[in-house]
């Protein structure tokens, strides 16, 4: 099967190796691990780097190109309508549509205290996260991974349902596809500043899901003292006094420990983004709060 694909190269790759001609292949990032090896097995006549989607040569040259199949796999920006009208076009988005659309699910999937989550092979439509389901992937979320573990744990899982969805194009047995329910449809953008900053009145489970779901990057973040920092790990304790406002920190035990809402919870781990930019760890937030005239904001 011929395909024109845009995104990320180990996708292309694993086409490659499965046996279909991928005729162009249009790569998001100019640092994108292996792209090198992709031009090698390609050529690098096959290979563009974030390609401008509307200028008028690279559309004519996908048409002239007359792929069976065009194939998105972490694709960052909208491909044109013109593009996707040249040949059937799939995609796989890292949540289950129609929940979570948008470019952050993984964030969302986290911050909702989701249970599980999964992948959606998808036909690629004018709007995003919008086109009829071709498969689907679940898995349930391990309530200790950020960001950054849940995105690691969905890659193979999409890649599998990727190279699934597209064999069976390749044998002339494309799923079925099923329209989604706009009903069910949540949204998933990109977190605005403004719910990176930990609001301490909030439930110790909400901090908790919080810090996981903005984890390691871009990071929740408060103030202690005059220090802003960015707080990656925490865990929930009930060794605190119990006169502590929301917001209020103290040392027990060896460790920093804020007043929530509901409860406490302990600082384990962070980064200071300030004037030196340092990872912290537990000891450092210890010595941030013995510092501070007035610990951590309200």
């Amino acid at each position: 099967m011929r395909i024109a694909f845009f995104g990320l190269p180990i996708a292309a790759l694993l086409l490659s190796a499965d046996g279909h001609e991928v005729v162009f292949a249009a790569i998001c990032r100019s640092d994108a691990l292996g792209t090198r090896r992709l031009r090698r097995k390609l050529g690098a006549d096959r290979i563009v780097i974030r390609p401008s989607l509307t200028s008028r040569d690279v559309v004519d040259r996908i048409r002239a190109l007359a792929p069976d199949l065009i194939v998105s796999w972490f694709w960052t920006t909208q491909i044109p309508a013109e593009i996707l009208s040249i040949a059937p076009s799939v995609g796989v988005h890292p949540s289950l549509l129609p929940r979570h659309r948008g470019p952050d699910p993984v964030f969302w999937a986290i911050d909702s205290g989701d249970a599980q989550t999964g992948v959606t092979a998808h036909c690629l439509d004018r709007e995003y996260d919008t086109g009829a389901i071709l498969g689907q992937a679940a898995i349930n979320i391990d309530p200790r991974w950020d960001s950054w573990a849940l995105a690691k744990r969905l890659d193979r899982p999409s890649l599998n349902l990727l190279r699934a969805t597209v064999a069976g194009f390749a044998r002339g047995a494309p799923p079925t596809p099923i329209a989604q329910c706009d009903a069910d449809a949540t949204d998933a953008p990109a977190p605005a500043e403004e719910m990176l900053e930990l609001r301490w009145r909030w439930s110790t489970e909400k901090i908790e899901r919080r810090v996981r779901a903005a984890g390691p990057w871009p990071g929740a973040f408060t103030v202690i003292g005059d220090t802003e920092v960015i707080v990656t790990r925490v865990e929930a304790t009930d060794r605190y006094p119990k006169g502590l406002e929301p917001g209020e920190a103290v040392v027990v035990d060896g460790y920093a420990v804020v007043a929530t809402g509901t409860g406490a919870i302990r600082l384990l781990a962070g980064r200071d983004e300030n004037d030196e930019p340092r990872t912290l760890t537990f000891t450092d937030f210890v010595s941030l709060v013995e510092e501070a005239r007035d610990p951590v904001t309200k």
